[in-house]
């Protein structure tokens, strides 16, 4: 028994003089703050601010070309040739696709046959017209001096009445000729494709060879010069929201670039289906950033709160055990313990982290929201709040704090928010690619795809910067 419980015995006291002489000794690498360095929790904190709260609404926007249009043939045939590419340039008139016009060519030489036709029989019916028409004068002349018949006078006053009647028929039938010759001469026409305005072509599916019919798209054309962004704005914002005011555009790839903007007109008429209507935002586009088809954020600013403690929605945390939601604040910085918020904030030369410091968890309640900031009530200004690292405090009562600047937060916030975004394309763009990709069979497409179990939720206003 004694034998067995030795190697169980060594290891343990090896561990107990390992704590102990861990103990005994500060650690160098933890700022010399000794043993409960070690063990502290570290968060970073703001100070609460006074002010009023811009009031917006983030919302997702779809970006249009103007005068987007798809361009669709007229007629039904192959196609021959396919003059532009994806990204040309092109102007109004230019030619996008040719057909085959082999059949129209035909018809329109059968037209204008059938009217040179009917343009010589309509000659040959005035010059029988004008004939009758001069005997019947002679006629006339000669029956005014007794000269003449009265029953040859009418049998003539009929001829030229057919006469007129068939030079008349013969004139019906080149206007009906000319407008078959028109109609032929359209379809010809339309045998080449051509561009509406000038613009940009994109979604080229035209290719040599294919039989077209007018609901084959072969083509999307619009202006990239000025675009336009197309937002939702759900019926408890129509009051709110309004034309002229700022919008803020921003998206994931363009970092920290925002492109401000005004929204230009909203529908007055709400979808029944989804109780929303449709704002639109122009954009000009000089440097070809607002791609149609892109997907960005749209931060609609529509008025302000009322003056109160500001803090950075990251600030705010909601207790998992009671469900409250408040902020932790450190009670004795400022106050007990001198601290000024740093002008500047050194990703390579953070500040210092302070003396352990109290720390106490306020219940607040949220006046409004907007910009990554939320006006709360139960903060004092100046009054020192955690941004990051909530989580580590809900069973201690003392931390060090490292200060941050209002600067640094909202760039963290962005940055998070991005990344939410991110997950959110990836994860609609794989839909899309197994949406395509599914199999074709019935059964195949009734099974449920794993990838709903991702499902990204991005609500940036209440993200949280919590490791």
């Amino acid at each position: 028994m004694i034998h067995r419980l030795t190697p169980l015995f060594f290891t343990l006291c090896l561990l107990v003089l390992a704590a102990c002489g861990a103990d005994s000794e500060p650690r160098s690498d933890r700022g010399g703050w000794g043993r409960e360095s070690a063990t502290m929790p570290a968060v970073e904190a703001i100070q609460a601010r006074y002010g009023a709260l811009p009031l917006q609404s983030r919302l997702n926007g779809t970006v249009r070309a103007e005068n987007q249009v798809l361009i669709y043939p007229e007629i039904t045939a192959p196609i021959t040739r396919v003059a532009v590419q994806n990204g040309d340039y092109v102007q109004r008139g230019a030619a996008l696709v040719y057909l085959r016009d082999t059949q129209f060519q035909e018809q329109l030489r059968q037209a204008e046959a059938t009217l040179q036709i009917n343009q010589a029989d309509a000659k040959r019916a005035e010059a029988t017209l004008k004939e009758v028409q001069a005997r019947l004068e002679r006629t006339e002349q000669l029956a005014d001096r007794q000269l003449q018949s009265a029953q040859e006078l009418g049998t003539l006053q009929a001829e030229a009445a057919s006469a007129e009647a068939t030079y008349a028929q013969a004139l019906a039938r080149i206007a009906q000729a000319e407008a078959t010759v028109a109609e032929a001469q359209e379809a010809l026409r339309q045998t080449v494709v051509r561009a509406p305005i000038s613009g940009y072509v994109g979604q080229r599916d035209a290719e040599v060879g294919m039989r077209v019919t007018g609901n084959n798209p072969l083509f999307t054309l619009g202006s990239l010069e000025t675009v336009r962004i197309e937002i939702p704005i759900a019926d408890n914002l129509i009051g709110q929201v309004q034309e002229g005011q700022t919008a803020l555009i921003s998206a994931p790839q363009w970092g920290d670039r925002v492109i401000e903007a005004s929204i230009s007109r909203i529908s007055p008429f709400l979808d029944a289906a989804t109780f929303s209507t449709d704002a639109e935002i122009d954009v000009p586009n000089p440097e070809g950033l607002l791609r149609p088809g892109m997907f960005v954020t749209v931060d609609v600013l529509y008025g302000e709160s009322t003056q109160a403690a500001l803090v950075p929605t990251s600030a705010l945390y909601e207790d998992p055990n009671t469900g409250r939601l408040g902020v932790y604040t450190a009670t004795s910085l400022g106050t007990e313990v001198p601290l000024a918020e740093p002008e500047t904030y050194d990703e390579d030369n953070p500040p210092p982290l302070t003396e352990p410091t109290p720390m106490a968890f306020t219940e607040v309640e949220v006046l409004a929201r907007g910009g990554g900031v939320a006006g709360i009530t139960g903060v004092g200004v100046g009054d020192w709040v955690v941004v990051v690292g909530q989580n580590l405090l809900s069973r201690r009562e003392e931390a060090r704090v490292r200060p941050l600047t209002w600067d640094r937060v909202a760039s963290l916030q962005r940055l998070q928010d991005r990344d939410l975004l991110r997950q959110f394309m990836e994860k609609q763009q794989r839909l899309a690619q197994e949406s395509y990709a599914a199999p074709a069979d019935e059964d195949a497409a009734t099974q449920p795809r794993e990838a709903s179990r991702d499902t990204v939720t991005v609500n940036p206003q209440q993200a949280s910067l919590t490791p």
